[in-house]
């Protein structure tokens, strides 16, 4: 089975750059073994233009922002698209083109491999902003136990490869241009 983890978001607006800033804190951390290919593309703000992408994958995992009305900034939720809660929306993120619209297209087509979605809500969009705000960065350790749980029961195990922290890793995200891969 090819698995996808893909990280959306715009690096430039704080908050709204935590799936990009999340799939490279998890590529540089970990290995990825198992009967498995687990990839790991950053996926930006591309929306539509990752379908060619997503097609060729039997799973995919999205790591990105939500929103969640009444809801404190660095909420985590973790939830398969078929079951999307009726308090999550994509709404008010700085995408091009937003993701649940790309994910609704693939549908309608017949493309659209079985999807996970883990999104955090947001507290900083604000324009050059290189940072997370103290409620979404204190959501990182939960969203990394809960995606390597998550990758576990697909039969991925995690190897640790060294000690890297989501600081170290912020101020490079934007240099980092390629994907990781087992």
């Amino acid at each position: 089975m090819r698995i996808l983890l893909l990280g959306i978001g715009n690096l430039l607006f704080g908050d709204e750059g935590v799936g990009v800033h999340f799939i490279n804190y998890i590529g540089q951390k970990y290995r990825f073994e198992g009967n498995h290919q687990l990839d790991i593309v950053d996926g930006g703000t591309l929306a539509q233009r990752l379908i060619p992408i997503i097609i060729e994958y039997n799973q995919i995992i999205i790591i990105d922002t939500i929103n969640a009305p009444g809801v404190k900034a660095g909420e985590l939720y973790f939830f398969d698209f078929e079951a999307v809660p009726s308090s999550v929306d994509w709404q008010g993120s700085a995408h091009e083109v937003e993701m649940l619209q790309t994910l609704n297209m693939m549908d309608l087509a017949g493309d659209r491999p079985p999807t996970m979605i883990m999104g955090v809500v947001p507290t900083v969009i604000e324009a050059i902003e290189f940072s997370l705000s103290e409620g979404v960065a204190d959501a990182i350790p939960l969203m990394e136990k809960t995606l390597l749980t998550y990758l576990k029961t697909l039969g991925v195990e995690s190897i640790k490869r060294d000690d890297v922290t989501m600081n170290s890793v912020i101020s490079n995200s934007f240099r980092s241009a390629h994907a990781y891969s087992v």
